[in-house]
């Protein structure tokens, strides 16, 4: 199972430019992994599908809003590991032909079931998932974006396709799985760096949320958030939202180095990031910027 989505794919692409000024940039390029599952999506899905399939499940059933690359990466990959696949959606004023996210889903055979915001709040709740548990036996539950331990355990393994000596590395931030797993095999001297793609986000708390969540020690957890540092000001307006200024800079780069990049997650921390090196810090540093794909969705 884990060679369907190959992460061999995902090369390790050098920006030569910034060469000169003492800068070794490098970006993982996770969005060649695959069309759909791409990036984090499939890291972050891998072990929830050993572990349905370890214990004799038939499908997943999981969470996501209208325009979900996690719904999307779910749909596709259970359809290519022949698993069935169910989508509890937020907004139940939706349907699968209200855009192509979802039209892609439904095409994938993932069963869309569209909830009021009230009830997917409970999304997390153990009285609400023990009563899913019960209805759909054959099904394992991932949380939303893939944001559980297994999630944070696939996405960690990205270290071993990464040189350990870097001073830093950078990451778009929606549920936090992808940086936590980052930040659990974080070389000693290496520095994460997160873009969160929501207006007030509060990275470090939800981040500390997801790893308590996931049974790791407080003390632990206190020491890795020392290696953290947010860069919270190039979300655009907040989730989904762009500018011209923004929709021009991803042209620019898929120009100039052949990198697409998404209005929602990757292109804004790509802007963070090239505003950022331009510091007189980051000379003489080797730096790499993670792709976490998710293009389906982008304009």
């Amino acid at each position: 199972m884990e060679n369907i989505f190959n992460s061999e794919k995902s090369i390790l692409q050098e920006i030569p430019e910034f060469k000169l000024n003492g800068i070794n940039l490098f970006v993982k390029r996770d969005d060649l992994i695959h069309e759909f599952v791409s990036g984090n999506k499939w890291r972050k899905l891998k072990y929830s599908f050993l572990q349905a399939a370890s214990k004799g499940k038939s499908g997943i059933l999981t969470f996501g809003g209208a325009f979900s690359n996690h719904l999307v990466a779910t749909a596709s990959a259970c359809h290519a590991l022949n698993f069935k696949s169910i989508g509890f959606v937020r907004g139940n004023e939706l349907n699968s032909d209200s855009n192509k996210t979802l039209k892609k889903c439904h095409e994938l055979g993932m069963n869309l079931v569209f909830l009021d915001r009230d009830t997917y709040s409970q999304r997390n709740e153990y009285d609400y998932l023990n009563e899913l548990r019960n209805e759909y036996p054959d099904y394992f539950i991932a949380p939303e974006g893939g944001a559980n331990f297994y999630g944070i355990i696939g996405c960690q393994e990205i270290w071993n396709e990464i040189p350990h000596k870097i001073d830093h590395i950078f990451v778009s931030q929606g549920t936090t799985t992808t940086s936590c797993g980052l930040l659990l095999g974080l070389p000693e001297k290496t520095t994460l760096h997160v873009i969160p793609a929501l207006k007030g986000f509060d990275s470090l708390s939800e981040m500390k949320k997801l790893l308590k969540n996931t049974l790791f020690e407080e003390d632990l957890i206190e020491d890795l958030m020392q290696k953290v540092v947010v860069h919270s000001a190039c979300h655009f307006g907040g989730y989904g939202k762009y500018t011209q200024e923004l929709l021009d800079f991803i042209e620019v780069i898929k120009l100039k180095y052949a990198i697409p990049l998404d209005h929602i997650y990757t292109g804004k921390a790509f802007f963070a990031l090239m505003k950022e090196i331009q510091k007189p810090a980051y000379k003489n540093q080797t730096i790499v910027f993670l792709h976490t794909g998710g293009l389906q969705g982008n304009l």
